[in-house]
């Protein structure tokens, strides 16, 4: 990873992933390295790591060398003999390091999400619920893709309602892309969920954020879109 840096890139990387002073990742470090070639590198020596160098690589002040790390650990837990169990429990103890909407989303269902397929799914309740951070909460919602695309919504529902009076965009986004994900399994599921009572006084549609709701009926037909964004 070292040797792909291309500092041409740190600056613009930088302010995509917003790292000024106040915003959501502020102090993170780049390489200049984009998904791609990060993924190359992976492929190439997933194989040839353990949990010590993931360990090494998840405490480096550089975010693609945290990212590439996440990655390597999906290949893992997807296909070497490594127990998966051991993959989940290093990345919920590793997720200080996944520190911004690109690590978690990259990760986090490919493991929780696959991990809890046949299993009690409290842990992404919790996390949603009382995560020390936006990203732990973050992971709770984006966690439940996997579910998604077994046809089990209402993991996605229920955990979009912990979540729906969240006071961060990045939340309202990522509540938002699943609800819509959810929509396009059964779009007659979303739309009940929308239109079913919520925590104030009329539909849940009343109640949510507007980013978060412009994301959920993204795939609408423009007519019934508009009606909802009308209140109508």
């Amino acid at each position: 990873m070292l040797a792909a840096a291309d500092p041409s890139q740190v600056e613009g990387l930088a302010r995509f992933f917003k790292t000024g002073p106040g915003q959501y990742g502020e102090g993170d470090r780049f390489l200049g390295i984009k998904v791609p070639v990060t993924r190359a590198v992976v492929k190439e020596c997933w194989r040839k790591i353990g949990f010590a160098e993931l360990e090494e690589c998840m405490a480096s002040e550089y975010h693609e060398v945290r990212l590439a790390a996440l990655l390597a650990l999906v290949e893992l837990f997807r296909h070497a003999g490594i127990s998966r169990e051991e993959c989940i429990r290093f990345y919920l103890s590793h997720t200080e390091g996944i520190n911004n909407w690109d690590l978690v989303d990259l990760s986090c269902y490919p493991l929780l999400g696959e991990w809890l397929l046949d299993k009690d799914r409290t842990l992404l309740y919790d996390l949603a619920r009382d995560g020390r951070t936006i990203w732990e909460q973050r992971i709770g919602i984006v966690s439940t893709m996997t579910f998604i695309r077994h046809g089990q919504l209402q993991d996605t529902f229920a955990i979009a309602d912990i979540l729906l009076n969240h006071p961060h965009d990045l939340i309202h986004k990522a509540v938002g892309w699943l609800l819509r994900e959810a929509g396009k399994r059964n779009k007659s599921a979303l739309e009940a969920y929308l239109q079913a009572d919520g925590p104030c006084s009329g539909p849940r549609y009343l109640c949510m954020p507007r980013t978060m709701l412009r994301y959920a009926i993204e795939k609408f037909p423009e007519a019934e879109r508009l009606r909802y964004l009308k209140g109508k």
